[in-house]
């Protein structure tokens, strides 16, 4: 299973990045859509999204957390990286800090895709998070 995972596209995108997630089986955001018509290019893959709620994102009823289960892994999807991590999930995937993330914390895997629109001080980037049921998963940050 290969889910591409995006964040704070901040109301745009480059036009490629539809068609670099063809590939996906889902597709995860991470927060700070902004204007959720943004999101229309993706829905049209016709590929599962789930996304959460940023602190840029208005009048929406998108769910502050996800707990995702996939492939005998669990996931906890959130905008803003809690202080510390839930226990029982493979990994905490957050965004917010436009920043990509790939880092073991206190028992807890932290992964940030990086930001679309507005990274901070490396290029734009999504990544993709790569499942298969008995095997480790891999997680690749992919620069726009």
């Amino acid at each position: 299973m290969r889910i591409a995972v995006i964040s704070d596209t901040h109301d745009r995108f480059p036009g490629s990045l539809p068609g670099r997630l063809k590939a996906a089986d889902e597709i995860w955001h991470l927060g700070d859509v902004c204007e959720p018509a943004t999101l229309v290019e993706f829905q049209n893959l016709g590929r599962p999204l789930h996304v959460v709620l940023g602190n840029c994102d208005w009048g929406v009823v998108w769910p502050l957390e996800l707990e995702l289960e996939r492939e005998g892994f669990k996931f906890f999807l959130t905008h803003i990286p809690p202080k510390t991590a839930p226990s029982g999930f493979a990994a905490v995937l957050h965004g917010h800090t436009h920043v990509p993330r790939d880092e073991l914390s206190a028992g807890a895997r932290w992964l940030n895709p990086g930001c679309i629109t507005r990274p901070r001080g490396v290029p734009p980037s999504f990544a993709w998070l790569t499942l298969e049921k008995g095997r480790a998963w891999q997680w690749k940050v992919v620069p726009l």
